[in-house]
């Protein structure tokens, strides 16, 4: 890892030598300023005029602050067709579960998605998995999701689309504030945010905790002496800087800390996941716009596995340490008012190991002691164009990238400590080039027209090539062997704006993901990651929002025809696992400037498939939740908030009708200060 470690060391420096040798050569002598007061806005630079063309969704800060259950995993299914691998939210699920796709590219728990924060991969370095307890919606500003493939920075593994969460800038921070709130099952959250100026940028401490004793995931008809609830606790704590180093240059840099902690199912069944997170970012707004970053993020992940007959531990993964490392350059030369140049390099690491204990259910004696492991990499180089033609506006680009999957090792000990299983897979690398096309046509005020096509391609995680693991009664095998995952896909989509208030856009799509990774079955109860021929997921994505005064809804819609396509395989022109049909969201909601405010939010998902064989269903789902504050003093509200008001029952697993359920009703009563 030194080579790498010592690239993203590097890369501030030599951007500041870029910054400044791009405003030598280019930037023209010009009169000093009429004032000398910096604007630090905290963010990247700006979007290109092209960006509308690839379907896109925004949720505000508001929205982000007021979800009855203040998670962001939870806020990110307003976006019809944007799920997790379950539908359990960061309080009952496996962290390793926590993978984010859209469009019904399903199969198996990695991301199909690219998610970033203020510019930084978010996936996990061994799992790909998404750390959703370390983004507390009171840190952010706006998410952005974007379907489809990506070419831009860090487009390698934006197979199903792209969620860039950004943080807060200073406009959106008081000085203090914070929530604090009591819930159903004796829980408790508790965060907050302080953001003094520091000369003319800003400092901001984030922190939060929670903790709940939990509700029971297993249906009561389901409970033995063993069963128990989801408990959890976690907590997040970071530090983000903003500074100016000139007037058209910021600094920002971020550090953060979090650790997990669940109980799932049975007493014991344990898992935790923790990190440690930093990164630095230049952004220049002069002549020569440039965007660069480095990060690193050592993350660990434990887990314990407990037999459903002799509710004993049978396989402790004691130890999976993993460390992601990585950076881009991004320059956008002048090069006239109606084109938007962006080039630039881009590079991502990780590296990782398991360790993991085997025990006898029935004596607990170890009886295997297991090692596994290794590293990949891709570096990549983009360029992208957005170019303005009166009403018209192209945008095009493509990448190169070369990726290598190397250090690949299994080895295996008795409970004795001999040798057993010692194998060292052969490295691989190769160079793949994915690229997009969009076309934005604004017709007529209120009309907008826009087309887009693009490729992609996704790595296999190094969870994915060398972690078995277990999910009674089903084992699932890794495969060191399996390829990369590689998109094509096209869509068509139009936005209008009638009146003032209201907008709706409908999009049309047809995606084929080659090579997807499954979980597919080849015997009783065994499952094994395997590549199949291709994930083909056609579909309509319809959304809506009307505001006037203080009313306002917004509303999504997916359709999703998706299909395996397996020649000679059991579950040929099957639906993908864990991918619904039909999903839809709405949020209605009343917010006057001043005042008590109420919002109400229904979110639908259809019946969807807990395996490749179509044996195991989840039925369809309805969840209702609501919430209501009012103020008490200036700056302080009083909040309440109720999850799932009509107690839905949500199952979120179903292997041989051995049932796990979601998020029961859930009440909270608390106080909200500084907005």
């Amino acid at each position: 890892m030194r080579s790498p470690a010592l690239f993203c060391l590097a890369l501030p420096a030599t951007v500041l030598a870029t910054a400044a040798g791009a405003q030598e050569v280019t930037t023209p002598a010009a009169p000093p300023p009429a004032s000398s007061e910096v604007v630090v806005l905290g963010r990247g630079l700006d979007l290109p005029p092209g960006t509308p063309a690839y379907g896109q969704s925004l949720i505000d800060r508001d929205r982000l602050t007021n979800d009855a259950s203040n998670r962001v995993e939870d806020v990110l299914a307003d976006v019809a067709g944007v799920q997790q691998f379950r539908r359990s939210d960061s309080r009952s699920a496996n962290p390793s579960a926590q993978g984010l796709t859209l469009r019904a590219l399903g199969g198996n728990a990695s991301s199909r998605a690219l998610v970033l924060l203020d510019g930084v991969p978010q996936t996990d370095p061994f799992f790909g998995y998404i750390p959703f307890t370390a983004f507390s919606p009171e840190r952010l500003g706006a998410v952005r999701i974007t379907r489809g493939g990506g070419s831009g920075p860090f487009g390698a593994g934006a197979v199903a689309g792209t969620v860039e969460l950004v943080s807060a800038d200073r406009s959106d921070l008081p000085l203090v504030s914070g929530q604090a709130s009591y819930g159903s099952y004796d829980s408790q959250q508790i965060s907050g945010v302080v953001t003094p100026d520091i000369g003319r940028g800003f400092v901001s401490a984030f922190g939060r905790y929670e903790r709940s004793d939990g509700f029971y995931t297993t249906p009561e008809d389901q409970r033995v002496a063993a069963t128990a609830r989801a408990r959890f606790e976690d907590w997040s704590a970071g530090l983000r800087t903003v500074a100016p180093i000139g007037p058209d240059t910021e600094l920002q840099a971020t550090a953060l800390a979090f650790r997990d902690n669940r109980t799932l199912r049975f007493a014991g069944a344990d898992s935790s996941s923790e990190g440690e997170d930093a990164s630095v970012r230049l952004v220049h707004r002069g002549a020569w716009q440039v965007d660069a970053l480095a990060y690193l993020q050592a993350r660990n992940f434990t887990n314990k596995v407990i037999s459903a007959t002799s509710f004993r531990l049978t396989l402790d993964q004691r130890n999976t340490p993993s460390t992601g490392y990585g950076g881009k350059i991004e320059l956008r030369p002048p090069v006239g008012g109606d084109h938007v140049l962006r080039l630039g390099v881009d590079y991502r690491g990780a590296d990782g190991e398991l360790f993991e204990d085997a025990y006898n259910a029935t004596s607990g004696a170890v009886t295997a002691r297991r090692n596994a492991g290794g590293a990949q990499s891709t570096v990549g180089a983009f360029v992208e164009d957005d170019w303005t033609i009166g009403r018209l506006v192209l945008t095009g680009g493509g990448r190169v990238d070369r990726w290598t999957i190397t250090n690949g090792f299994f080895a295996e000990r008795s409970g004795a400590g001999v040798l057993t299983t010692d194998t060292r897979y052969r490295d691989r690398d190769g160079t793949i080039a994915t690229g997009r096309l969009g076309a934005l046509f604004h017709a007529v005020p209120g009309v907008d027209l826009r087309a887009a096509a693009y490729t992609g391609f996704r790595l296999p995680t190094l969870n994915e090539l060398y972690r078995p693991f277990v999910v009674f009664p089903i084992t699932t095998q890794a495969n060191a062997g399996l390829g990369l995952e590689k998109l094509k896909g096209y869509e068509a989509g139009l936005d209008l704006s009638p009146v003032g208030g209201v907008t709706l856009g409908v999009t049309a799509f047809y995606n084929r993901l080659d090579d997807a990774i499954a979980n597919v079955t080849v015997g009783a109860n065994l499952r094994q990651r395997q590549n199949v021929d291709a994930v083909v997921a056609r579909g309509v994505e319809v959304t809506g929002q009307v505001r006037h005064g203080a009313v306002s809804l917004q509303a999504s819609y997916a359709l999703n025809d998706s299909e395996v396509r397996a020649p000679g395989l059991a579950f040929n022109g099957f639906v993908p696992a864990q991918s619904p049909r039909h999903a839809a969201s709405g949020t209605l909601a009343w917010a006057p400037r001043r005042g008590p405010s109420l919002s109400a939010t229904l979110r639908y998902i259809g019946r969807q498939y807990e395996d490749d064989l179509q044996t195991d269903v989840l039925r369809a789902a309805t969840v209702v939740d609501a919430v209501a504050s009012l103020p008490v003093a200036p700056g302080v509200r009083l909040v309440g908030r109720a999850e799932n008001l009509f107690d839905e029952e949500v199952v979120t697993r179903n292997a041989g009708g051995s049932i796990d359920l979601g998020t029961p009703r859930t009440f909270w009563i608390g106080v909200r200060f500084g907005r």
